[in-house]
């Protein structure tokens, strides 16, 4: 084979540099967590080969406990090479910052450089947070907890082979020395216990609820609920493509949708609060438990950088079903778009806001990109021989599904009994429906079909 330096392989010619080679151990162990230390083969490659025996084995496994911590198990071994008898040492270990003869070190393509306190600190931190991430940690619970037919659901949509479960939690990571991991009970969990927190107030602040409603599930059940909620929540309008109406709803989709993952998958899962929904009249938040992580800033999201993952584990499950992606590509396409989001941190909380365009022109299409007004897709969707009120009214509801009888009287300049009368004969058409409650149902334009 041939020889080279790099991150994670130093040569040395005899054993007279062994006090650098140890050196050099830590170095790799530090940046890369695993390398190579070869006796008795140059710098340039060329084995020169050096005399060993049991002792001179024994004497290296010695040096290296009493001089590198925490403590390593490498492999020592004689190795030939072109004839020439060599060195091996093959190390690795996962306790980052390891010492050599009391001093930190890093490796640098092929050099050993000397760890500042702050590179210290940081390295240290980096540690701990691998330490303590939720995501990684053994859980009481054990597999006949978890739910089969999830986990095959899951497979499916992944692309992965089915064999049994105990080895398809092995092969996504899921169990670590028998047990299993808190994120296979986030997504797997027979009787879930995640829960998402989910209202709709009646102004711009949190004086009056209009309804609430909390849900319990696994991650992506909550994902699915909690956009769902959004949608039912928010104005609604309307296009036509080719002979069918599609929805348009007021914020992206494709955005909210991917804040949602986003508040899932990097929130704070050590904190029990709650993933949270908040519809107010001008704007919509989803607010995560656990402010930015890995030195993320909102200047820094806003430009487009990507930090660390607070829970590596749950994003890798993720996007094995396509739901996030490896290069934390989901800020950009927010921000493209919804150019007007907004995000904070309040209170160990972080905040994502979508503007609601409805409460600045409640008269407008929600579709601009359509080019075309609520008047024409009304003429094209009904009867042409409406009233000029059931027409007024087919229009308000275009605009805002959610809209209330007293807001069409309001509107229309008409009485709230005029307004029942004439919702009254639409349903009587089969051109309207009410659908949900009372206080957060909404209207629905029923396709007719023109004779």
């Amino acid at each position: 084979m041939g020889f080279k330096e790099s991150e994670t392989v130093e040569l040395k010619k005899s054993l007279t540099a062994l006090k650098e080679g140890l050196i050099s151990i830590s170095a790799i162990l530090n940046k890369n967590g695993a390398g190579e230390l070869w006796f008795g083969i140059a710098p340039n490659g060329k084995p020169e080969g050096l005399v060993v025996n049991e002792k001179t084995l024994r004497d290296l496994s010695q040096a290296i406990a009493a001089h590198i911590e925490p403590r390593i198990y490498p492999q020592i071994t004689e190795e030939k090479q072109k004839g020439k008898t060599c060195i091996k040492i093959a190390f690795s270990g996962k306790e980052r910052p390891y010492f050599a003869y009391g001093r930190a070190y890093m490796r640098v393509a092929d050099e050993d450089r000397h760890l500042t306190a702050k590179e210290l600190e940081n390295l240290i931190l980096v540690r701990n947070r691998e330490a303590l991430r939720w995501d990684n940690q053994p859980c009481a619970a054990s597999i006949t907890d978890l739910s089969e037919k999830k986990i095959k659901a899951f497979v499916k949509i992944a692309g992965l082979r089915w064999d049994n479960t105990a080895n398809v939690l092995e092969k996504l990571g899921l169990i670590k020395d028998g047990q299993l991991l808190n994120a296979a009970m986030l997504f797997f969990a027979r009787k879930p216990s995640l829960q998402l927190r989910c209202a709709v107030f009646a102004a711009t602040d949190t004086a009056t609820i209009i309804d609430r409603h909390d849900f319990t599930g696994d991650i992506l059940e909550l994902i699915e609920e909690a956009q769902k909620y959004i949608l039912k929540n928010i104005h609604i309008g309307m296009k036509l493509e080719g002979l069918y109406r599609v929805d348009v709803p007021e914020i992206s989709v494709a955005a909210m949708r991917e804040a949602i993952i986003n508040a899932f998958c990097h929130r704070n899962y050590h904190d029990p609060d709650y993933v949270q929904i908040a519809i107010f009249k001008n704007r919509v938040e989803i607010r995560n438990p656990g402010t930015l992580y890995g030195g993320l800033t909102i200047d820094k999201i806003r430009k487009g950088n990507v930090s660390q993952r607070r829970n590596p584990l749950i994003a890798e499950l993720l996007r094995r079903i396509q739901m996030v992606e490896t290069w934390g590509r989901g800020m950009r396409l927010i921000l493209a778009e919804e150019p007007t989001v907004q995000f904070s941190e309040v209170a160990q909380l972080f905040i994502t806001v979508f503007n609601r365009p409805s409460y600045s022109s409640p008269d407008k299409t929600m579709d601009k990109a359509a080019g075309k007004t609520i008047d024409k897709t009304i003429d094209k969707t009904i009867d042409k021989d409406l009233s000029i009120t059931e027409k007024a009214i087919i229009k308000l509801i275009a605009t805002n599904p959610s809209i209330t009888q007293k807001e069409m009287a309001k509107h229309l300049k008409l009485t709230e009994i005029g307004i029942r009368y004439n919702t009254g004969k639409l349903k009587s058409k089969g051109i309207l429906q009410r659908t949900g409650g009372k206080k957060a149902g909404r209207w629905e334009i029923v396709r007719q079909t023109k004779s």
